[in-house]
């Protein structure tokens, strides 16, 4: 299960970059992939609606928020905790 929740986190992700998955990498930020505030809020809408989870994130003050958009590694890490407390 690990590994398909970082597969669908970067497919997510890649597709609003519009990359390849292969393009993505753990250590890539948002800001490398060229995804604005805009993409970062689909982002997090499909996240959401692909684990069936709540996002705890303020779009408006994403520097205070509890879900860790720092990089693609974080962004996996903190949907694995989502995913996990909700069972």
């Amino acid at each position: 299960m690990a590994d398909s929740v970082q597969d669908k986190v970067i497919a997510i992700i890649a597709e609003q970059a519009v990359l390849e998955p292969g393009d993505v990498t753990l250590q890539s930020t948002l800001e490398d992939l060229g995804i604005d505030s805009l993409g970062l809020v689909e982002s997090i809408f499909a996240i959401e609606e692909a684990f069936d989870i709540q996002v705890p994130f303020n779009a408006n003050e994403p520097e205070e928020s509890a879900f860790d958009i720092s990089s693609v590694a974080a962004i996996v890490t903190a949907v694995k905790g989502l995913v996990a407390d909700q069972k």
